[in-house]
């Protein structure tokens, strides 16, 4: 039997799996999942592998992620589910939908796009690494360490979430490090060009962040000619994190659509 993805289920109804980004794991949408839920969705608040509480693996790329969500949806007896992702979580949420179509009642996309992204995340893997958490003892001390080179308070926080006290007096990382500073290639991989999903699709992008440009809309409509793209304002890349309030509304208003 392969691994399963550790995830938090919240409520009763049709199931909406909720994958996150790139050195985040499934806490960071906690509060969300609970609105969702409040709606009469089975939320999944997923990790991803070497994300969060999963299991760690050397194997990482889209086509394996995807793969680990129909395991999960496999061992829960889900037939058919929402899903949503962002950023990192919003690539193997389209490579799923792409690959298992019938299996997505709607896709909601989060700030990216299926086009290929040069590796961007080096200096906050550089940042992390510089932390010797043999040393320190609190995470306000790793906060300071940080702020040396990330001078951004909320990606500070964010970041810090990954750790987490290994025995008594011990910090140490929940994602894999390790395996992630040699897969940044990875992250940025391209939907292959042929590939497409039918249903209903919605990317929501933040109206101070590029991640999304005018001129992937064409390349968003071959890859899902049922899409819609739309904008949640006065938020950059962490869209639902800077304005939870508008992107709660766009979302759920279509996934009740």
């Amino acid at each position: 039997m392969s691994q399963i993805l550790h995830s938090t289920i919240l409520g009763k109804g049709t199931p909406l799996l909720i994958l996150h980004g790139f050195l985040g794991m499934s806490d960071n949408w906690k509060t969300l999942g609970n609105k969702y839920a409040e709606q009469g969705l089975q939320v999944h608040l997923i990790d991803q592998r070497n994300h969060g509480r999963s299991f760690h693996d050397v194997v990482f790329d889209y086509n394996t992620l995807a793969a680990d969500l129909s395991d999960y949806m496999s061992y829960y007896k889900l037939e058919k589910a929402h899903l949503l992702g962002h950023s990192m979580g919003g690539k193997t949420a389209m490579q799923f939908a792409v690959q298992k179509g019938s299996q997505v009642v709607k896709l909601l996309v989060a700030d990216i796009a299926p086009r290929y992204y040069p590796p961007h995340h080096q200096k906050i893997i550089d940042a992390l690494l510089t932390l010797d958490l043999d040393r320190i003892s609190s995470r306000s001390e790793a906060d300071r360490q940080l702020s040396v080179q990330i001078d951004d308070f909320g990606v500070r926080q964010f970041l810090l979430k990954n750790l987490y006290w290994r025995e008594r007096g011990k910090l140490g990382f929940r994602c894999n490090l390790d395996i992630l500073q040699h897969r940044l290639n990875e992250i940025g991989a391209p939907l292959a060009a042929d590939s497409t999903f039918e249903g209903a699709t919605l990317f929501l992008r933040g109206g101070r962040s590029d991640y999304i440009r005018p001129d992937d809309r064409s390349l968003i409509e071959r890859h899902f000619p049922n899409a819609r793209i739309n904008t949640v304002e006065n938020a950059g890349h962490w869209l639902h994190a800077e304005n939870p309030t508008q992107f709660f509304e766009k979302s759920i208003r279509f996934l009740n659509s």
